[in-house]
């Protein structure tokens, strides 16, 4: 049985409370409040599975120094809060100044995240307010927001809604956006020659029949 916590809470105290055994459920804090994440669908872990191979073939083919753990939280730096994105592209050379990461796997520094990606699901709005400031906050050099369900607010992907994938790049310590659909490749500003449209990542999501 989980320990119930008095709320609101620190992040110290989320990640002492996390379950050892969390197969079934992941949880985040949220400005002091434990949350319950949506269990995901099989189309969203087959488009994380996806980006996640197409990233660390990437890293592979240049050499990049990356990895890209099975779970790692990052924990916000204005508020009690910690996150656990889709995919965290991980910066080993920085491990030795974030104190959290052996005994908790939690980072906070910028220079050891040099992207994060989310693949939206039904708590989109978590996706396109709560941690886009907050990793623009940390100064996360690079944030992709994959909407390959149209799920988000049309005011973030268009009326009408269409699969979208927003790409955030910090500029003198703000976020900046460009959007991508249907055959549009891919700009990031890290991965300069990663070769990939918006549809081959949408496609992702459906399987050989």
């Amino acid at each position: 049985m989980i320990q119930s916590l008095p709320i609101p809470i620190t992040v110290s105290q989320f990640l002492d409370w996390y379950p050892v055994n969390s197969a079934q459920l992941r949880y985040e804090l949220h400005n002091g409040f434990i949350k319950v994440m949506p269990p995901p669908t099989g189309d969203h872990e087959l488009v994380i599975a996806f980006l996640i191979k197409q990233i660390l073939l990437e890293c592979a083919r240049f050499s990049i120094p990356y990895d890209i753990p099975k779970m790692g939280f990052v924990q916000a730096s204005e508020n009690e809060s910690a996150f656990l994105p889709d995919v965290l592209l991980l910066n080993r050379f920085n491990l030795v100044n974030e104190p959290l990461w052996r005994t908790k796997s939690t980072l906070s520094q910028s220079a050891s995240i040099p992207l994060v990606i989310e693949v939206v699901s039904t708590n989109w709005r978590d996706d396109y307010f709560t941690k886009l400031g907050q990793y623009e906050a940390i100064g996360i050099p690079e944030y992709w927001i994959v909407d390959y369900a149209a799920l988000g607010g049309r005011k973030f992907i268009g009326n009408p809604k269409q699969p979208t994938i927003s790409i955030y790049s910090l500029v003198e310590g703000e976020y900046q956006v460009r959007q991508f659909r249907t055959s549009d490749r891919i700009i990031s500003p890290i991965f300069a020659e990663l070769n990939l449209t918006a549809e081959q990542i949408f496609q992702a999501a459906n399987f050989p029949v």
